[in-house]
């Protein structure tokens, strides 16, 4: 029984974070009895496992068979094209190479025949047997010849460039379709029995692929009390099969994770058995925190005369929410090659509200960061993924978001805005003796001033802290803490929520006193 082929397109492909699955269709027409349909070049990364097959036709679908499709070379129409470029380009700078060779030959015969009948000339010319003029032509004419040899080793380097250069990018581009190089292919093999003759079937086979992703990245735009985050998808495969424009899905859903329920294991409980450790110098609390990293602010776009033009607007992907996982189709269809190369797709634009305040850390930077709150009000999941925040037209830094799920809040950092200002000041510091005894005491005081020049309200956290003592010959109390703070923690750490109106200013007074025993010599110190 002869195997009936048919052309069977891709004609929608939906992508998971780690494969896909396409879908392909085709049609024919046959008589009664069992036939064998074929389907190829089908990728040597599918699935065998995950193929499936439908579609319509008062006919019954006996078995599907995969077997692999033998070569001499790929069928690819783009790789068998660059393949035929680069042996041309390889042929070509092998005729070069040998009219190089056949040009240095005919320079050294130049040559040794210039050397040879100068000696002859030099004999003929003493016996009056040769005319000074004779001499001269033939120079000249061995003179002509090298130069015009020269000349055309000069045009052949030229060209071998020329050639190295572009052979050199058809290899870029067939490394690129490197899951397209591969020759051997598979071929689906669907048996089935057919009702009546001249009957009409279509068919429809689906299966998972390898070499497939895709990934999440934003554009996070802050205007005015709004976040516009734009979704994007980014689609990179090489599975061996460009994906030409077709019904593009992507789903978050992991086919590939465990479906079994996780058990626990035991939980054994047993006696500590102590380690000596070394003993180290008592430091002086604990160190502070790394100052978050700062980007420059951002201002508003160019204003442009005449009225103002409505904003462009975004194609989204429609949204199907399964019960763990949600599909997604974008607006118009996306051809993906198999190139590794990362296509996108929009599939959401979302304005969320936003909280803006600034927090500085005086006592790492005298600096304010403008941070943004932002709930999640809308009914997508967001997967993790890099992200570039704007401040309207400006970019102010590249973060990388967390899942972010509805009804969600994150938070993002805009960069350090100097309209608030921010001046931590050592105003005391004083070492003493106790009268009795031999205690030591060291008093220190710092003030912190706050001011914001910006022409709204401003919400300024600060952050300070006290020393903690790790050891009992060390003790720190509290001197002043004015105005109290908003919160703090049992290591130290202090913060107060200052809220300055336009061009209004405030002040934090931080005191406190280290108290050392007999002996003790402090670490950890710093002003």
């Amino acid at each position: 029984m002869d195997a009936v082929e048919i052309e069977a397109p891709v004609v929608a492909v939906t992508v998971y974070p780690d494969r896909a699955r396409v879908t392909r269709r085709g049609s024919t027409r046959l008589t009664a009895g069992e036939h064998r349909i074929r389907i190829a070049p089908l990728p040597l990364r599918l699935r065998r496992d995950s193929l499936r097959t439908g579609g319509g036709g008062a006919v019954t679908v006996l078995g599907v068979e995969v077997s692999t499709w033998r070569q001499p070379r790929s069928t690819d129409g783009q790789v068998d094209a660059l393949t035929r470029r680069a042996r041309e380009l390889a042929d070509a700078l092998a005729e070069v190479d040998d009219d190089a060779e056949v040009e240095t030959q005919r320079r050294q015969f130049l040559t040794r025949l210039a050397d040879r009948a100068g000696g002859t000339y030099a004999r003929t010319l003493a016996a009056g047997d040769t005319a000074p003029t004779d001499v001269a032509t033939f120079a000249d004419a061995v003179a002509a010849q090298l130069a015009e040899s020269h000349r055309r080793r000069r045009g052949l380097a030229r060209r071998r460039t020329e050639l190295t250069e572009e052979l050199a990018a058809v290899e870029r581009e067939l490394a690129a379709a490197n899951g397209k190089r591969e020759p051997d292919r598979l071929a689906a093999e669907v048996t089935v029995a057919v009702d009546a003759d001249d009957t009409g079937v279509d068919l429809e086979l689906s299966y998972l692929v390898d070499g497939a992703r895709w990934e999440s990245s934003y554009d996070l735009r802050l205007v005015e009390e709004t976040m516009s985050v734009t979704w994007f998808g980014l689609v990179t495969q090489d599975t061996g099969e460009d994906w030409p424009q077709c019904a593009l899905q992507l789903s978050t859903a992991r086919p590939a994770a465990a479906a079994g329920v996780p058990e626990l294991p035991p939980w054994y409980l047993d006696r500590v058995r102590p380690v000596p450790v070394p003993r180290t110098a008592a430091s002086f609390g604990a160190p502070p925190p790394p100052a978050p990293a700062a980007a420059p602010a951002g201002g508003g776009g160019v204003a442009r005369a005449g009225a103002p033009r409505p904003a462009v607007r975004e194609s989204v992907a429609e949204v199907e929410q399964g019960v763990t996982a949600a599909t997604y189709r974008p607006a118009r269809p996306v051809a993906v090659p198999a190139d590794g190369s990362a296509y996108r797709a929009v599939i959401a634009v979302l304005d969320l509200p936003v909280r803006l305040d600034h927090v500085t850390v005086p006592v790492r930077a005298a600096e304010a960061h403008l941070r943004a709150t932002v709930r999640n009000t809308s009914a997508h999941t967001l997967r993790a993924g890099p992200a570039a925040v704007f401040h309207g037209a400006d970019f102010v830094a590249a973060t990388r978001l967390p899942t972010w799920a509805p009804d969600e809040e994150t938070e993002l950092a805009l960069g350090v805005d100097d309209r608030v200002r921010v001046e931590r000041e050592l105003t005391r510091r004083a070492d003493t003796r106790a009268t009795l005894g031999s205690t030591r005491r060291r008093d220190v005081e710092y003030r912190i001033s706050v001011a914001n020049h910006t022409p709204r309200p401003a919400t300024v956290e600060v952050h300070d802290q006290l020393p903690v003592s790790r050891d009992e010959a060390v003790a720190v109390r509290e001197a002043a803490l004015t105005p109290p703070p908003d919160e703090r923690t049992e290591l130290g750490e202090l913060t107060w929520r200052l809220r300055l109106g336009p061009g209004e200013s405030g002040e934090i007074t931080l005191g406190f006193r280290v108290e050392l025993g007999k002996g003790v010599d402090l670490a950890g110190w710093r002003e």
